[in-house]
């Protein structure tokens, strides 16, 4: 089991940066592939950014590639997402989420999910 906590969300202008973070509790943090999907109103959940266990390999969408970093930290159980050069149409709903395996893109793979956090970027 793998429990996931995002914090670092907020309200910043177009242009601006913020750092998601998520904290995970469990013995085999080490041992998942981490995600972050968003969801905006109205619209289906998408993929954002993974990471791969050992942190070597990560994916991007499109979109964010160049402007969001994902990196973890496994002796801190936490995995991070740099946010920068933030749009508005980057507003969203963020989550983590975890799978036992490598990463995909689809929401559905992946066992565990955050709460989520929400990031407001004002035009």
């Amino acid at each position: 089991q793998v429990q996931l906590v995002e914090s670092g969300g907020g309200l910043v202008q177009a242009g601006g940066s913020l750092r998601l973070s998520c904290a995970a509790s469990g013995r085999t943090f080490s041992s998942y592939s981490l995600g972050w999907f968003r969801q905006a109103p109205g619209k289906e959940r998408e993929f954002v950014a993974a990471i791969t266990w050992s942190g070597i390999s990560t994916y991007y969408r499109d979109s964010v590639k160049g402007r969001f970093t994902i990196s973890r930290d496994n002796a801190k159980n936490t995995v991070y997402l740099q946010m920068n050069s933030l749009k508005p149409e980057d507003t969203a709903v963020y989550y983590c989420a975890a799978r036992g395996s490598t990463p995909t893109y689809r929401p559905i793979d992946y066992s565990y999910w955050g709460q989520g956090t929400q990031v407001t970027v004002s035009s």
